[in-house]
């Protein structure tokens, strides 16, 4: 795929909005999972694309762009408008919470929208492989810290000290359910360096709530201290209704309400997925023509 001028143009643009959150573009560039250096993404900012291939743009588009794609519309759902007042309410008074929601529910878009507008405030995203170092590196790498060869130790504690010299930070955790006990362990740690100085919010599924029964159960280690700081309570986001999904369908194109119902009628059989809507109005908007 070849890039247009235009393309490309926008490409920085979106570049640009994404170091501005940054206090400069080193730490930008640190942020960019190493794909980009400093010098090379001043050069980008500055419109010369010369020396940068389309892989690089590329590349850097999937990480600064909030949307998969530019023709989806985001909707602000009724899920989406409590995540946002949650998101705003831990950053201006720094606080802990942990929210969920059904998978499908635009949570990780949502947050990335956040992150996207706002300044110190970062997303890092939890996956299950995850080990200690994995954690703490990407911790790292989200804040803007080049941390090196660092012990974990010294990784985190410089990660620390730096979101304690920033003006109301907020670190996001997304899909924490799925980091394991060994990793999970950490919130205690950064929770209390960070108390008072940071916000801490974590997103995922419903299964986190069973896996902390059960750990509170069974008196595993760790778990009562992570229960108490989050104010031993699970936030419940509203889930997904028949009345967001025709909302989310309008403002992606589909005006006929005999289609409208159709995409409602296939949402409702899968839990009102906004995946499995996307899906749906992409499907529609073939048959119809319209794309």
């Amino acid at each position: 795929m070849k890039l247009t001028q235009e393309q490309k143009d926008e490409i920085r643009e979106l570049a640009r909005a994404y170091v501005n959150r940054f206090p400069s573009q080193a730490k930008a560039a640190t942020s960019l999972k190493g794909i980009i250096s400093t010098g090379t993404l001043s050069t980008l900012l500055n419109g010369k694309y010369e020396a940068i291939s389309d892989e690089m743009f590329l590349r850097l588009r999937a990480q600064v762009s909030v949307r998969s794609s530019a023709e989806w519309q985001i909707c602000q759902t009724q899920m989406y408008c409590e995540l946002m007042t949650l998101l705003e309410d831990a950053q201006e008074y720094q606080n802990v919470a942990w929210a969920i929601a059904p998978a499908g529910s635009g949570k990780t878009t949502a947050a990335r929208l956040y992150v996207a507008q706002r300044e110190n405030a970062f997303l890092v995203s939890c996956s299950e492989d995850m080990r200690r170092g994995d954690f703490i590196r990407e911790m790292a790498r989200t804040v803007g810290i080049d941390v090196g060869d660092m012990s974990l130790r010294m990784a985190l504690d410089k990660t620390i000290k730096y979101l304690q010299t920033l003006d109301q930070p907020l670190l996001i955790f997304d899909e924490g359910d799925k980091l394991s006990d060994a990793v999970l362990y950490y919130f205690i740690t950064i929770y209390n360096a960070l108390e008072g100085h940071c916000g801490l919010f974590f997103i995922s599924t419903h299964y986190i709530r069973r896996r902390m029964e059960i750990g509170l159960a069974y008196n595993k280690k760790g778990y009562d201290e992570i229960h108490s700081r989050i104010c031993r309570k699970f936030v419940e986001l509203t889930p997904t209704s028949e009345f967001d999904v025709a909302a989310v369908a309008r403002a992606n194109g589909i005006a006929d309400e005999r289609t409208l119902r159709t995409v409602v009628k296939d949402a409702i059989s899968c839990r009102c997925d906004l995946r499995r809507v996307r899906r749906e109005v992409h499907k529609q908007k073939r048959i119809a023509g319209i794309v």
